[in-house]
């Protein structure tokens, strides 16, 4: 018999997706994880969500994003979460030999649709960083 996930467990289990796409640049997977009209990063649409993120990971080397601390509040078919993460980057290319290491908090905005939970606003709040930004950069 397979268990079934309560609307805050498959929420969580989406944020884990999430990071390991994100840490293996799998740009598609990231872009299913949004709602096509989603905001975050700065950007409005899932288009320029992932041309973001492949902004900054593209050209980095390996990362490893550790998420921990969840809070999640469900309000009928929207849900609010609450995460911290710790964040390692690792240089590549002109940057071999460097890292750079963010903490803070994603406050992401879920939606339920017919194929489950999908984020309609991400942002990312950095309390604290270490190494050199430089690590993040295009492919």
């Amino acid at each position: 018999m397979t268990p079934t996930l309560s609307d805050r467990d498959q929420i969580i289990e989406r944020l884990a997706e999430l990071a390991a796409a994100l840490d293996r640049r799998d740009w598609d997977a990231i872009g299913a994880m949004f709602v096509p009209s989603a905001a975050g990063y700065g950007r409005t649409g899932r288009d320029e969500i992932v041309a973001t993120v492949r902004a900054h990971l593209g050209g980095c080397g390996p990362s490893q994003h550790l998420l921990g601390n969840h809070r999640v509040e469900i309000r009928g078919d929207e849900a609010r979460s609450l995460t911290y993460a710790r964040v390692h980057h690792r240089g590549e290319g002109p940057a071999e030999g460097l890292a750079y290491e963010c903490f803070g908090e994603y406050e992401d905005r879920w939606t339920r649709t017919p194929h489950g939970w999908h984020i309609t606003s991400r942002t990312f709040t950095i309390s604290h960083d270490l190494g050199d930004f430089a690590v993040l950069r295009p492919g």
